[in-house]
Order: structure tokens, then sequence, then C-alpha cells
């Protein structure tokens, strides 16, 4: 009984979290609209504060979108529509492909902050991020998604800066 319990648990637990995202996502392009799964080893979920935390080798996944961290924290605005989804670790990492785009843009760093709303991510300290086969790393680095724009900063809150370090490859 208990097990079934836990379950049903769990599952709300996830269903909460995942389909204010998947509602976000439909008012963009198609391959937003597939289900977000999520695996961890351990949940933690505050109703009240509108919170999730996913611990221990986390993986969220949403069509061609993949966030990966030690410790993910998805939050959830007064609307109950998920605000950001924060992923934190040694490296975490954030994937994204865009339909026009030939590869994905990949991005790594010990924090990775998704706004959902405003489809943007913050790569924070140790950031690094490759677009096409263009390299961009720095302290700081944001990527708007929908624009493909990215704006690099050097200084990090609590850290040393990180210069910015750039490769551009020539247009073939």
């Amino acid at each position: 009984m208990k097990a079934l319990i836990f379950n049903a648990l769990v599952y709300t637990a996830l269903f909460a979290f995942t389909a204010p995202l998947t509602a976000a996502a439909q008012t963009n392009s198609s391959p937003q609209q597939a289900p977000v799964e999520v695996e961890a080893d351990r949940l933690d979920l505050d109703q009240r504060a509108g919170t999730a935390v996913y611990t221990g080798n986390v993986e969220v996944r949403q069509g061609e979108m993949r966030l990966r961290g030690e410790r993910v924290e998805i939050q959830r605005n007064d609307a109950g529509e998920l605000s950001t989804a924060t992923a934190t670790g040694e490296r975490a990492y954030l994937r994204h492909q865009a339909q026009d785009q030939d590869g994905p843009t990949e991005g790594w760093a010990r924090r990775i902050i998704y706004h959902v709303a405003e489809r943007r991510v913050e790569l924070i300290d140790q950031a690094e991020l490759i677009q096409r086969q263009d390299t961009f790393k720095g302290g700081r680095l944001e990527y708007f998604i929908d624009r493909e724009v990215i704006q690099a900063r050097s200084n990090v809150e609590g850290s040393e800066p990180q210069r910015i370090r750039m490769t551009l490859q020539p247009e073939e």
C-alpha cells in the first residue's frame, strides 16, 4: 500500500511540474510539444513554494531540448506555469536543436538557468557554448534561443574573472 501511495505522489509531482512546461512550449515550434521526461535519483517537492528539486544524475528531456546536472531545480510562477529550470554540477549540460539548424547548440557550465517564458539560457561559471562550429567561453554566457543571440561576460559573482574566448569558423 505504501508503494502505491508513493508512486501516486511521484507521478502527481512529475505531472504538476512538467505539464506547465509542455503547455508553455506548445506556443512555440512543434518539437517542443513533446512530453517532458525527468530522470533522477531523488525528488523533493514543495507544492506551496512551487519548487521541485531533483538530485543525482538528473536528466530533463523535451523533444530536442536536454538539460543535465547533479541537481535540477524547477520553479513555477504564481500562475502555476514553469518559470525556470536550474541545473548545477561540475559540468551541467544543455543541448538545444533548432529546426532550422544543421547541428545542435550545446552548453556547459557549473550552473545553467533556463528562463522558460523568455526562452533565454544563462550559463554561469566556466561557461562554454558551441553553436554550429563556433565556440564561446567565459565566466557568464547568455543565449537567447529564438533570436540566436549570445552575450558573454568575464565576471562571475564570487569567482575570479574568467576571460572571454571565442573561436569563429569561416563561412564555407
